[in-house]
């Protein structure tokens, strides 16, 4: 412990330091003040869909506790909170004109995260869709990109003038693969060709919302995207193995910086996607249009990833129509989601960001862990398990910065106990437990750690 405890201490006073959760994980009110139906919103009434049959429909009912929230999120210390805009709330049906009534509870969020010293960390899309932009084609559909940029001005419009953090996507990856090509999260869908067409509608979204809104955007305005990365080994020094690593490393890293960055897709990602007849629906114009200039990319980590081209028979892997692979456990401890715990792949990946893509600010904008926690008769856990799990990848974050990565910042995931996607609520991540009985919030063990770890690298400071 002391190691890590000489690593988080090289960490600067002015590091930033937060927490994070989305809206359709934590607000619930679904059906009020004009809020129409997302893709989460159907897809959690799709029979299996959801573990427990859970849905986001009252969720930690965040729409209304919102004040005692942001008190939460003062106790723990923290200078920042990430959080998510619901697109059906203030745009209902994905166009037209603002929803006054959905706008206004950004606008109060905001107002109250400032008069209580918590500078705000907006995030566009955080995966809930319209369900009526889904029904005219969704992500795949190059409109969406379209409709997309419209609604982060209307956003803009109204909080720039407080918000100096700008996110436009949250995990591009995930609403891309597991949404239209595993068909795991909403939509639901499993088309290779459809969920390729997404990832490149989602970053020509993007690009064209970062355009606008640049236009308009005071001088500290900072843009940028949080990207879920990890990283991508072989599992043996076969060819196959190489393969299989270097395709998912271009598929979930460089396919998304490169564009992002040097505008233009890898080559070999290309060119084993046409192998399976998979084109991207690219015009020449945007790539310029994807790589309109970043201040910041959020790096979203949970675990480090090997890979196999072959099942463990040696045939072949076959996997949704796409290229192939087979993930290979490296046998470290699991949190039950089964992700294992890796944290030098933490330090391993972000100094291999700032080697390939340099001078990119870096913030870790989601880190967390599920654990099986049991609370006491009053509500409290002891999870020493994810106080440690914090602790080890605050301190690899730190090992990263001492080996040239410019990282700036690190958001523990999650704020509350939330609607875990898939998983419902039977995994928690949270800081803070959530009674689902009675909605009561208590910090839990792992909170008041992070609240000193945050205390000790400021030195007092605030």
């Amino acid at each position: 412990m002391s190691g890590e405890d000489d690593l988080i201490g090289t960490l600067p006073s002015g590091f930033r330091w937060g927490v994070g959760s989305s809206a359709y994980q934590i607000e619930g009110a679904v059906a009020e003040d004009g809020r129409t139906p997302s893709i989460w919103d159907t897809y959690a009434q799709s029979p299996w869909s959801i573990d427990n049959g859970d849905s986001g429909e009252i969720a930690c009912d965040h729409y209304h506790r919102m004040p005692a929230d942001v008190a939460l999120i003062k106790e723990l210390g923290v200078d920042t909170y990430r959080f998510s805009v619901s697109w059906p709330r203030v745009q209902p049906r994905g166009r037209g004109g603002v929803n006054s009534a959905g706008i206004a509870f950004y606008d109060r969020l905001v107002d109250e995260l400032l008069n209580n010293g918590i500078d705000p960390w907006l995030t566009l899309y955080h995966w809930d869709l319209p369900q009526h932009l889904e029904d005219a084609g969704g992500w795949p559909a190059r409109d969406t990109a379209v409709r997309f940029a419209d609604y982060a001005m209307l956003v803009f419009e109204r909080l720039s003038d407080r918000v100096r953090y700008w996110t436009t996507l949250s995990e591009p990856w995930c609403t891309a693969m597991h949404g239209y090509v595993h068909g795991v999260m909403a939509p639901g869908r499993r088309d290779p060709e459809a969920g390729m067409a997404a990832a490149h509608h989602l970053l020509l979204g993007h690009g064209l919302a970062v355009r606008r809104m640049r236009e308009l955007a005071p001088s500290e305005t900072m843009f940028g995207i949080t990207l879920n990365l990890s990283t991508a080994d072989p599992a043996t020094p076969s060819e196959a193995d190489r393969e299989a690593a270097r395709f998912e490393d271009g598929l979930g890293t460089r396919f998304y910086l490169d564009a992002l960055v040097h505008g233009r897709y890898p080559e070999d990602v290309l060119e084993a996607l046409a192998r399976q007849g998979i084109r991207l629906p690219s015009e020449p114009w945007d790539p310029s249009i994807i790589a309109a200039p970043l201040d910041f990319v959020g790096v979203d980590y949970y675990f480090g990833t090997r890979y196999s081209g072959v099942e463990e028979n040696g045939n072949a892997v076959e996997h949704f129509g796409m290229p192939a692979f087979r993930k290979v456990p490296f046998g470290a401890p699991s949190t039950v989601l089964g992700w294992e715990i890796l944290p030098h792949k933490l330090t391993e990946l972000l100094v291999r960001i700032g080697r390939d893509y340099p001078g990119l600010p870096l913030y870790v904008t989601e880190n967390g862990a599920a654990f099986a926690d049991v609370p006491d008769e009053t509500g409290f856990v002891r999870d020493d398990d994810r106080a440690a799990y914090l602790s080890a990848h605050i301190a690899a974050t730190a090992a990263a910065r001492q080996a040239g990565a410019d990282v700036r910042g690190y958001f523990a995931w999650s704020f509350l106990d939330s609607f875990e996607w898939a998983y419902g609520y039977a995994k928690r991540l949270g800081l803070v437990r959530v009674d689902r009985e009675t909605q009561a919030r208590t910090i839990k063990q792992s909170g008041l750690v992070y609240r000193d770890i945050v205390e000790r690298v400021r030195g007092g400071r605030r």
